[in-house]
């Protein structure tokens, strides 16, 4: 049987389980959505225990950091497609959320933080004077 040679198939390989692909991202993929008040983000990471999550907020930067344990080097491995080691990602958070108020929960494998909208963010009203006595309340 004739084969065909790709030098480049063991690269792209690599590629793909260091970078990821669409299917199957190497770093920790997220859900993130608003509901009422606040934004929820959800990140995947199972395998990781609770104890390797750090959460650091610089400003208005979010950086979730977890570690994956390494394979036991004495296994023999049939497949190892799950990514492990360090991961690292950053949200940028807008001037109209609270960075001071974020909470956070791991359970089952995911990481939820909840992050709730600023409250000079919010919509409020505006009392409109003038030269009459009458008040006006005004939608800002």
């Amino acid at each position: 049987m004739l084969m065909r040679t790709d030098p480049f198939r063991d690269l792209d390989r690599l590629t793909q389980q260091i970078l990821g692909t669409t299917a199957r991202p190497a770093v920790m993929p997220m859900d993130a959505w608003r509901e009422e008040d606040r934004f929820v983000v959800e990140f995947d990471l199972p395998g990781v225990n609770a104890d390797s999550l750090d959460l650091d907020v610089d400003k208005n930067t979010l950086t979730v950091h977890a570690e994956r344990p390494a394979l036991d080097e004495n296994r023999e491995m049939v497949a190892a497609e799950r990514p492990r080691g360090v991961f690292s990602r950053q949200l940028f958070l807008g001037e109209n959320l609270d960075a001071d108020k974020i909470e956070a929960n791991y359970d089952a494998g995911v990481l939820r933080l909840t992050i709730p909208v600023a409250e000079k963010a919010k919509p409020r009203k505006i009392e409109i004077s003038s030269g009459h006595s009458e008040k006006k309340a005004v939608n800002a």
